[in-house]
């Protein structure tokens, strides 16, 4: 299952939790409890029996390093049977859950191999867990050279070095819905930007209209996942009908086509420590009204997004801050708002079912790919689509990160390309794409694999007579083909023949 999965750039992701089924006939059991690497009771002197998954269950102290290395261990391939490069994993019940203790976990006067009581290393021990998965899932491969994927329930500060969390057992009620973008916000702030909720709800059933909205709001949110209980009804996108399979497949769509911006932001918050997912106040600090804001966000700083979270809704209430415009991302018009500069307007706005409110930033750029294929994987190689949102100074400006999307080599070898574009029809620039490379042959063997295969303008008020292509390498400058929409002042250029790791200007003549 795994190589058939793996031939379509498909993971498999397994859940693997920290209680150990106490059995003597269990070899990791068996080591674990030889080695002395358990947990201790409040004596110290036996290993802690609890109640889980399993039956009776002892818990590996994850505290001290000797265990995590040797848990880590585990994962190799000649000792975790079954496994191959294309199985990664999920560590679920890490707060630790244990069905017959205090609060379901241990007690609190439990000691840990050095003698110091779980009260004191409670809320690390998931984080520790998730640490210790993810080594092993590095070092199980040669050269220890391949990301690994490692989801967790239970995290703590640190924990977004070592992978995905997701805010855990939610409902499939409108009011789960709603909480769920404050609650990821809020873990956003805190620096955990690799987060997302249950999309349908755990617990229950969700109707049509639920799915959809969920599926659309979670589309616009960093960890995005379908997960639901064993007795919840059967959730895949066609058990609803072919009108909302149509709708969740679109939110789908729209969720792949920003996988290179998703990368990009994602890099900027390694970078930078701004999140992933922004609080309105974050990029808006002048505007109080703002600073309550929670049921609608930003992605990096250039996609505004509102979820529908209510029954029935058929519109939306959105807070737009002036100081910028804003386009629609499916229609691509400039919305018409009024008002001072550095103040904000509240706008009404339609969002019938197949619709959730998302903005794009006057003054940004942002990367595309729109080929549809089965996995992300298949689309490394995809070229991209540069969408242009100018602002009133009719200039835009905007980054694509780009390296193997596998490896460490961007961390161990710097072998990473980073594109900047910029627009300015004050000065007849479309777009100009300025490159920095980690090291001087980074990507180099790449360049052919990306290409931008379309260019798409938003708000330039006439068509221009001319549009040309210079480049480092050309002395003369390549006359481009385009489309100019006059009542939607939409530009596109087709097929430009460029690279995003090369450098090159593409002017107008008015």
């Amino acid at each position: 299952m795994q190589n058939k999965l793996g031939a379509t750039g498909r993971r498999m992701v397994t859940i693997i939790d920290p209680h150990i089924k106490r059995d003597n006939q269990y070899y990791i059991h068996k080591e674990a409890t030889a080695r002395g690497l358990y947990v201790k009771d409040k004596s110290g002197n036996k290993d802690y029996d609890g109640w889980c998954w399993p039956g009776s269950s002892s818990y590996l102290d994850f505290t001290v390093e000797k265990v995590r290395n040797w848990w880590a261990d585990q994962f190799n391939y000649d000792k975790y049977k079954g496994s191959t490069p294309t199985l990664f994993t999920w560590n679920d019940m890490n707060e630790p859950s244990v069905f017959n203790g205090p609060e379901v976990s241990m007690q609190k006067d439990l000691l840990n191999l050095n003698n110091v009581e779980h009260r004191e290393w409670h809320n690390l021990y998931g984080m520790l867990f998730q640490r210790s998965t993810a080594e092993g899932l590095t070092q199980r491969n040669e050269g220890a050279n391949v990301r690994p994927f490692v989801l967790s329930r239970s995290f703590f500060a640190g924990s977004q070095r070592y992978g995905a969390i997701w805010t855990g057992d939610n409902a499939a009620e409108w009011s789960h819905l709603q909480i769920a973008s404050p609650m990821l916000l809020g873990l956003n702030v805190a620096a955990l930007s690799f987060v997302g909720a249950d999309v349908g709800g755990f617990f229950g059933n969700c109707d049509a209209e639920l799915i959809t909205r969920w599926m659309q709001a979670a589309a616009y949110q960093p960890f995005f996942r379908g997960h639901a209980h064993h007795d919840s009804k059967r959730r895949e996108p066609w058990m609803f009908g072919d009108e909302t399979m149509v709708r969740l497949r679109h939110a789908a769509m729209a969720r792949y086509a920003l996988l290179p911006f998703w990368y990009t932001i994602f890099w900027q918050a390694g970078v930078s420590g701004m999140p992933v997912m922004r609080t309105m106040w974050m990029q808006y600090p002048d505007i109080p009204e703002l600073y309550s804001i929670d049921d609608q966000y930003l992605i990096g700083s250039d996609l505004l997004v509102k979820p529908v979270t209510s029954a029935g809704a058929t519109t939306s209430h959105v807070l737009f801050p002036l100081s910028d415009c804003w386009y629609d991302v499916d229609t691509m018009q400039r919305v018409e708002l009024a008002g001072a500069p550095g103040s904000y307007v509240a706008k009404t706005v339609e969002s019938g079912i197949d619709k959730i409110p998302v903005y794009q930033r006057g003054g940004s750029i942002i990367p595309r790919k729109l080929r549809l294929r089965r996995s992300s994987y298949l689309m490394i190689n995809d070229p991209y689509t540069i969408y242009i949102a100018l602002n009133n100074e009719l200039k835009a400006e905007g980054t694509l990160y780009m390296d193997d999307e596998t490896t460490f080599d961007h961390e161990k070898r710097d072998d990473y390309g980073v594109a900047t574009f910029s627009s300015d029809l004050s000065s007849s620039i479309i777009v100009q794409n300025t490159v920095t490379l980690g090291n001087k042959s980074a990507l180099q063997e790449s360049k052919e694999e990306r290409m931008i295969e379309r260019i798409v303008l938003m708000g330039i008020a006439t068509e221009p007579k001319q549009i040309t292509l210079t480049t480092l390498s050309s002395a003369t400058a390549i006359p481009m083909e385009f489309h100019y929409d006059e009542e939607s002042k939409i530009l596109v250029i087709r097929k430009p023949d460029v690279s995003a790791l090369d450098q090159w200007t593409m002017n107008l003549t008015p």
